[in-house]
């Protein structure tokens, strides 16, 4: 890596933490359209700039301006990815107003690989499994595992990160979410504490959107 992509990584990390900025302050007046009441400690404030920053800067530092439609791109899903981890951790929620604007997005960039037509087939595959694993969780154990909000999610991730990049990131998005499930269960010294898949499945979209060009 050169000189140059370092200087875009500070630069681009500059627009990610106004982005990040720019997801809080949408996500505050988000929730109160759900009739929800936004929180206001450290991490829910400051999180979202200096995780965009942080993430920002690295896809730049490895992207560079060579790449910069894709740079544009993956920065636009970080920004969602973003929005969904901080939000769903502080609501237990993952909005239809951010993801299905994002799976629109995600869908037409999709058209454009080849052959055009294997993120939509990936994303069916993934919220259908996904909605699967819901409806079974629900009639066995008579809880809500996963929510509808992580089947949407888990569709919007196949079509951004297609086959068999989806599976890994979901491999990753599990398996983050059974440690930090257990962590929380012996915290809270119950293994029924309400729990918040979303944003496990979107870190493990973060890694593998880091992992392929």
């Amino acid at each position: 890596m050169s000189a140059s992509n370092a200087l875009v990584a500070v630069g681009w990390a500059v627009v990610g933490a106004a982005a990040g900025w720019f997801v809080r302050w949408g996500s505050v007046r988000l929730a109160k359209l759900e009739g929800l009441e936004p929180d206001s400690k450290p991490w829910q404030v400051y999180g979202p700039p200096v995780l965009a920053a942080l993430l920002f800067a690295v896809f730049a530092y490895d992207l560079g301006t060579a790449q910069l439609p894709i740079l544009l791109l993956r920065s636009f899903f970080i920004l969602v990815l973003v929005q969904v981890i901080f939000f769903d951790l502080e609501h237990r929620l993952i909005l239809d107003r951010v993801i299905f604007p994002a799976t629109g997005v995600a869908l037409i960039a999709s058209l454009f690989n080849q052959p055009w037509w294997a993120g939509i087939a990936t994303a069916l595959a993934a919220g259908l499994i996904f909605l699967v694993l819901s409806l079974a969780g629900s009639a066995i154990l008579k809880a809500e595992v996963l929510g509808f909000g992580d089947v949407k999610l888990a569709a919007f991730m196949g079509l951004v990160l297609g086959w068999p990049f989806i599976v890994t990131a979901l491999f990753y998005g599990v398996l983050l979410g059974a440690i930090a499930a257990v962590g929380v269960g012996i915290w809270k010294r119950s293994m029924k504490a309400t729990f918040a898949y979303g944003p496990y499945l979107a870190m493990g979209a973060v890694i593998l959107l880091y992992q392929f060009h």
